[in-house]
């Protein structure tokens, strides 16, 4: 109970939903193809100041085939697929090792959108992987290089320590990149546009990949969904 006496359900039911004007969706007008249609939707989530509209949250399943999800950056996405990152050694990374699949979910909260994608996944080669990890920043580099990520911490001071040394290395290694860390893109077999609606009505238009392949990529058909 909170200091109003209500319970964490009744302040949940108290909460609006899809607040403010929601942006319109006719899935008549869309492209034949995914990639244009989230280029579109990412165009009008930065117009509309949503905040960090490349966060994403990458669901993997573990070696026991438990699910698993957490959230990533977008690195990138073109007729290839979805691009995000992670060091090799990492649950993630190992997960997904284990099983190469995965699925990616979008959410901008202003516009009542949601994204979903799903399909395989492919580590990129160690050029492209050395070329992703030496764009990220200082900081960002330091800690991959520990190589440490999910495992027990004793205190807070220990993983200082070790960021600080591992940052004066980068300092001094500017060029110096992770032996495991990976780009991977995922290849999607499916991808769901969502489009939220105030009475309930939402939109949902799904794009799947066929067999066959064209000369100039991939092949979709495309249908809508009930709410």
């Amino acid at each position: 109970m909170n200091e109003e006496g209500r319970s964490i359900r009744e302040l949940l039911r108290e909460l609006e939903v899809f607040a403010g004007t929601l942006p319109g969706f006719d899935p008549a007008a869309t492209p034949p193809e995914p990639v244009g249609l989230f280029t579109a939707w990412f165009s009008d989530a930065l117009a509309a100041g949503v905040r960090e509209p490349h966060a994403m949250t990458l669901s993997t399943v573990d070696e026991a085939g438990d699910p698993q999800a957490r959230v990533l950056i977008l690195k990138n996405v073109d007729a290839a697929g979805w691009q995000f990152a992670a060091h090799g050694a990492s649950p993630k990374g190992r997960q997904v090792a284990a099983h190469p699949s995965a699925a990616l979910t979008f959410y901008w909260p202003l516009q009542g959108r949601q994204i979903r994608v799903r399909g395989a996944v492919t580590p990129e080669s160690a050029e492209r992987s050395a070329a992703d990890f030496l764009a990220r920043s200082p900081s960002a580099r330091a800690e991959a290089l520990l190589g440490r990520q999910s495992r027990r911490l004793g205190e807070p001071k220990e993983r200082d320590l070790a960021i600080a040394a591992s940052l004066e290395r980068v300092d001094k290694e500017p060029d110096l990149v992770a032996d495991e860390w990976r780009l991977y893109t995922l290849v999607p077999t499916d991808v769901e546009f969502w489009q939220g609606d105030k009475g309930r009505s939402h939109t949902r238009l799904r794009y799947e990949r066929t067999a066959s392949e064209s000369a100039s990529g991939a092949s979709w058909r495309k249908h809508l969904l009930w709410p």
